[in-house]
């Protein structure tokens, strides 16, 4: 009686777990999952990219820093200019000081007076 008992255990123990991994897999296999899936590896691709990117533009940013200071050494060239003094004077006016361009208008926005 102990055997059956046992293997009668055991069948179920085996059915159960076959059961749970059949289970699990299918659910792997839906099109939502293997979507988010396939979403997941990208967002991991994308940010080894943009890492390995950014990494690179840091040495090139050093390496370019450094050959400059060689150049610069070579050259002689010890001062480096600095930036151009800032303007005095606005490039463009600003027309809300002068109002005239509003109130002198003889244009009409009205659609429906020439008709």
């Amino acid at each position: 009686m102990f055997r059956r008992t046992f293997w009668f255990s055991t069948g179920v123990a085996a059915g159960v777990w076959a059961t749970t991994k059949v289970n699990r897999k299918l659910r792997q296999l839906t099109p939502e999952s293997l979507a988010a899936t396939a979403a997941n590896k990208a967002l991991e691709t994308g940010q080894r990219l943009k890492d390995r990117a950014v990494g690179f533009a840091l040495d090139v940013r050093d390496n370019m820093a450094q050959r400059e200071a060689e150049l610069e050494e070579a050259l002689g060239i010890h001062d480096s200019p600095g930036l151009p003094e800032p303007r005095q004077h606005t490039a463009i006016e600003n027309n809300r000081s002068n109002p005239k361009y509003i109130e002198n208008t003889t244009y009409s926005y009205n659609r429906n007076e020439d008709h």
